[in-house]
């Protein structure tokens, strides 16, 4: 047991390491601003949204005149999402509603209807927005500036995560722990490696000459990971990209139940990777590493070999904490580290079990599969119920 401590707390330790150097060295969206001039268009992907719609919209017209227009696509919603975005284009004529169009057999609806938006656009910029997303006051100008200041073509603010019930505040921020416990963000601003790509789907601002010059959407068209994929395919494409701590500049409620978080995050923990062999090398790393600290801790203080287990134990809790700072979770959430990280792998072996078996990943009332594509079932449609696009 003694030995198995220490085998695990070097893993434990770089944990702790990697997160504590993204939360010190990795920078948020700067204040600077731009010239209020219609130069962005805010491409709004909506299918079933009419309860968050109008909210969204709103926060991207208080961003004032640099808004040249607000595209909202209606991607075959059964609900009155269409008729929520009449009614503000009424009222304002940047807010133009672009309808549905049969979905491709070989395309996602989400990459789907963002390239159907961006090829409404005609501003020099596009900021890509969920309808679950919310722009702060001068979040647009902001996100602008930065990317003209550091001269990049596509820049992913990675949004604040709002947590509403008890689920949201256990479950959710495992997310920020899972990517900046493993990815260097500080040192992907320096280096353009392709690996080094990443964006949250939630809020994505990109220069419209350059989005065409890579092939849009198009080069992730039958992603579900589709933000991450595009960001990738951005830097091999030689077009610059950045990742910034934007929980300052705009904010997501993601999931409103636990049935909406698994479902949500089942629909891409297997997609999110493009071998079978990572999926189990990611999982396996999390169950021994990040897992089995907690689970052995109990036995070894029986034993009177806790040592180096409770020194592991302490670097992932550690790393929770710090997140909890910056990212402002509540602090408890750290401490039901144990629970979150159990569900997070029993999410992970049903995700790959309905990949593996051709069953495929239930999204927004479609079924999705490793090579085919149906519209779901009433039923499913009605089970997974997240706002997400």
């Amino acid at each position: 047991m003694l030995i198995l401590g220490w085998v695990l707390l070097v893993p434990a330790a770089l944990v702790f390491a990697v997160a504590l150097w993204n939360m010190l060295a990795w920078p948020a969206v700067g204040f600077g601003t731009v010239e209020d001039n219609g130069q962005v268009s805010v491409l709004i992907p909506a299918r079933n949204e009419a309860a968050t719609i109008d909210d969204c919209i709103a926060s991207a017209l208080e961003q004032g005149d640099i808004i040249g227009a607000v595209w909202v696509y209606d991607d075959h919603s059964t609900d009155a999402t269409a008729e929520h975005v009449r009614a503000w284009a009424e009222k304002d004529s940047r807010v133009r509603l672009c309808p549905p169009k049969p979905l491709p057999p070989d395309w996602c609806g989400k990459p789907f209807a963002c390239a159907q938006l961006a090829d409404a656009a005609e501003t020099p910029w596009m900021l890509f927005l969920d309808a679950d997303a919310r722009l702060e006051p001068g979040a647009v100008r902001r996100l602008v500036a930065e990317a003209e200041a550091r001269g990049v073509t596509l820049l992913a603010p990675w949004p604040g995560i709002v947590c509403g019930g008890f689920w949201e505040k256990a479950l959710m921020p495992l997310l920020n722990f899972c990517v900046f416990t493993f990815f260097p963000a500080p040192l992907a601003l320096r280096r353009r490696d392709t690996n080094m790509g990443l964006a949250h789907g939630a809020c994505i601002l990109a220069q419209r000459e350059a989005y065409h010059a890579v092939g849009g959407h198009g080069v992730v068209r039958n992603e579900l990971f589709e933000d991450t994929w595009l960001a990738r395919r951005w830097r091999e494409a030689g077009q610059p990209s950045a990742c910034l701590d934007g929980s300052r500049v705009v904010r997501v409620r993601m999931y409103d139940s636990f049935a909406a978080i698994w479902f949500g995050f089942m629909k891409n923990f297997r997609p999110a990777f493009r071998r079978e062999s990572r999926f189990w090398m990611f999982w396996g790393f999390h169950a021994l590493c990040i897992w089995v600290p907690f689970a052995l801790l109990p036995a070894a203080w029986a034993t009177g070999q806790a040592g180096p287990l409770l020194a592991a134990v302490a670097c992932v809790l550690g790393s929770r904490m710090i997140m909890a700072w910056r990212f402002r979770y509540p602090w408890w959430s750290a401490l039901l580290h144990p629970l979150a990280e159990s569900l997070f792998l029993a999410l992970g072996l049903a995700s790959w079990r309905r990949w593996r078996l051709g069953e495929g990943v239930a999204w927004k009332g479609r079924v999705y599969g490793p090579t085919t594509k149906v519209e779901a079932t009433d039923t499913i449609a009605t089970e997974e119920r997240p706002h997400a696009g």
